[in-house]
């Protein structure tokens, strides 16, 4: 594929990173020449200091004969306006815009439902853009999953699929310590899967010989409601949370509040994020700005909202802040976050979630000993590269500071695998099918070696990243 991305900030980069590592041709477009001179010296593709919202230059760098554009410069006029321009001279190109003002997904969504005839059919999309990435609510997604799962660690969620991905540590004195995989199984009679193991810095796919050692961090694959059973095999347990603080009162902690303590499940954002669930939990709402703790006072009533500095201790122990369960840091100062979360924990605070700039500021936050970083970049990364695997392709998400992808997908009637076991397919070391959602049924399972794979079944899958394209091809059915 032929990609031209405008803006060569972090996330062009990381973008422009994962797609030359799967060797496609990229062309990355900026007006700023200090930009421009650091990613020409990380990155081996052409890089061009220009403006992207000219046309002239676009086709410059060879926008006709491209496959997809991705605007993902800092402003979000620029993003629509030179995905607009694209759109009317190559409309077959796909186009993909990062935008952060909220207002225009609520118009786009109000404009395309009451022209909803006029969008029908082969009538081009609002804006002339395919897709629009949305970061706050990328990043509130994921920290919202953590939440419902506990915030025990990192998480994946797959759709309406009662199974999750959980990021779990053997502790001491874990059951699973000392034992190789094949024999993991007998410990419990809960349904689950080990998708991956990190040991002594490095991450792979396991084998049944794969010996398991107090320390390791696994992915461990189970239906929700066993996380709290597989945990304890682990060495820990799962806590109810009575008292969550969210520290923010921006658009993304707007949004968690929105998703964690609204009942307003009919608005546009609660369909972005499913329904929204009432609960006894105790909430609170922490930020130093006057006029947003105002705001999310009058939006969230059922909420305790303080005009507070989380880093003043006087303000901690009067308002109680250190004996809530969980502490959410959604500001969008990153570095801000980590130290917070930090300081947090060094009160008493069990468990703390933390927007973080990207995955390798998230092994950072680990060791510091923070249970869930959230690295907003790699989530949006994600959402782009999800949209740019082909039409097969329903999820990218990356784990374990992006050595492995997991990878969800529709099987097309031309892949190679269709009629054929997991056994016979087999390729130890290369990729793991995590789950299979027979076609036309709603049962969503963890397949064995018997299992036969048909065409349209939907699967989830994980590999290493650097090998995502070619597994790709296979079970995309553009390999012969």
């Amino acid at each position: 594929m032929k990609i031209v991305i405008v803006g060569a900030g972090f996330t062009g980069i990381q973008l422009a990173k994962r797609l030359l590592n799967e060797r496609n041709d990229v062309a990355l477009v900026d007006n700023n020449e200090e930009v421009v001179r650091h990613a020409s010296n990380r990155l081996d593709c052409e890089i061009k200091l220009m403006d992207g919202n000219n046309l002239q230059n676009l086709e410059d760098v060879g926008i006709a004969k491209a496959d997809a554009l991705v605007c993902v410069t800092d402003n979000d006029e620029v993003n629509m306006i030179t995905c607009s321009m694209v759109d009317a001279v190559y409309p077959d190109i796909l186009k993909i815009a990062r935008v952060r003002n909220f207002s225009y997904y609520s118009n786009m969504d109000s404009v395309t439902k009451k022209h909803a005839d006029s969008f029908a059919g082969k009538h081009r999309p609002l804006y002339g853009i395919d897709y629009m990435i949305h970061p706050d609510v990328e990043a509130a997604e994921a920290i919202v999953r953590a939440v419902e799962s506990g915030a025990v660690s990192d998480v994946v969620a797959f759709g309406n699929s009662e199974f999750e991905l959980t990021r779990m540590t053997i502790e001491p004195g874990s059951a699973f310590a000392g034992q190789k995989l094949q024999n993991v199984r007998s410990l419990t009679d809960k349904l689950f899967l080990i998708a991956y193991v990190e040991s002594k810095g490095k991450t792979s796919l396991p084998s049944g010989s794969t010996v398991l050692e107090t320390g390791d961090s696994i992915g461990v694959l189970t239906r929700r409601e066993d996380v709290a059973d597989l945990l304890l095999l682990c060495g820990s347990q799962l806590d109810h949370l009575k008292k969550i603080a969210i520290v923010g009162a921006g658009k993304i902690g707007t949004f968690v509040a929105e998703r964690l303590i609204s009942k307003k499940s009919k608005s546009f954002l609660g369909k972005l994020f499913g329904k929204s669930k009432k609960s006894a939990t105790e909430f609170a709402i922490i930020d130093l700005d006057s006029q947003l703790v105002k705001e999310a006072a009058e939006r969230f009533p059922e909420a305790r909202v303080f005009h507070g500095d989380i880093t003043d201790e006087a303000f901690l122990e009067e308002e109680g802040i250190t004996d809530y369960d969980l502490i959410i840091c959604a500001t969008h100062n990153h570095e801000l976050n980590m130290v917070v979360a930090a300081y947090i924990e060094s009160f008493g605070v069990e468990k703390t979630i933390s927007l973080v700039e990207s995955a390798s500021f998230a092994e950072i936050a680990r060791k510091l000993g923070i249970e869930v970083p959230i690295p907003l970049r790699d989530t949006i990364v994600d959402s782009i590269l999800s949209h740019l695997r082909g039409k097969s392709v329903t999820g990218i998400h990356t784990v374990s500071s992006g050595d492995l992808e997991i990878i969800e997908c529709t099987l097309p009637v031309s892949s190679p695998v269709v009629g054929k076991t997991l056994l016979e397919i087999s390729d130890p070391g290369s990729f793991l099918v995590l789950l299979v959602n027979k076609a036309g049924t709603s049962n969503c399972f963890i397949p064995v070696g018997n299992t036969e794979l048909d065409a349209n079944d939907q699967l989830i899958l994980i590999t290493s990243a650097e090998k995502a394209k070619d597994i790709l091809s296979v079970f995309g059915g553009t390999k012969a």
